[in-house]
Formats: C-alpha cells, structure tokens, sequence
C-alpha cells in the first residue's frame, strides 16, 4: 500500500491483493518504522456511514470507506474513491483511494501486482 500526503490531501494506492484483502477482509495495514517511531497507515470498512473520512490518532492515519464501495471493487472497474472531508477549522481534506497501475516509466519498484495501465499502447 502507497501512501501519498500532500498539504490538505491523502492518497492511498493498492494494488490487486491489497484490493482483494480489503474486500474480504474489511480492514489493510502498513507501517513505518523511523526507529525511535513507527507511523501506521490502515483503511477499514465502515457500516456504519456511507462517505469515506479519516482520522490521525497515536501515529496512526485510518481512512473509513463505506463497506459498500469496497466489497466488490476486487470485480469491478472503479478506479477510485474520492471524498472531500470538512474539518472543523472551515478547511476540508482531500482523501482519494485508488487502484495503483503499472508506471509508464522506469521505475526500481516490483509492480507486477499492480493493475494494467489503461494508457499503456499495447503493440
């Protein structure tokens, strides 16, 4: 799982198994470990509402996205979820979860789990 911040907006990309362990699962976790800290970064299944929302506690960012935007996104040909989350100051976050495809160009990272480009010119 890949996790992007920038300024007032969170991503997070999975690829194919991280999709389908979400679905059957209802709930992904990673981590980083800085040594002296490690920050955790999860997605869970949430039954209980039906827009996506975060929350950052103890080193831990969760992004909640409604249980049914999740369970069959394994079959289907969603790319992502998108949700603007109010905050209390007047501000708002930017959370997008999606689907993580194959780079275009070179990059070291194994992405042989990841999802077929749709740029991609097939020859």
């Amino acid at each position: 799982m890949k996790l992007r911040i920038n300024d007032n907006s969170v991503r997070f990309r999975l690829n194919k198994l991280e999709v389908a362990i979400l679905a059957k699962q209802g709930f992904l976790e990673a981590q980083t470990n800085f040594g002296s800290a490690v920050f955790f970064y999860a997605i869970k299944a949430d039954t209980a509402s039906d827009t996506m929302h975060a929350d950052l506690e103890s080193n831990r960012i969760v992004l909640y996205v409604p249980e049914g935007e999740i369970i069959n996104w394994p079959d289907n040909d969603k790319v992502s979820i998108r949700f603007s989350q109010g905050l209390k100051n007047g501000k708002s976050l930017s959370l997008l979860l999606e689907k993580d495809f194959v780079c275009l160009d070179d990059t070291d990272e194994d992405q042989s789990d990841n999802y077929e480009n749709p740029k991609a010119i097939s020859k």
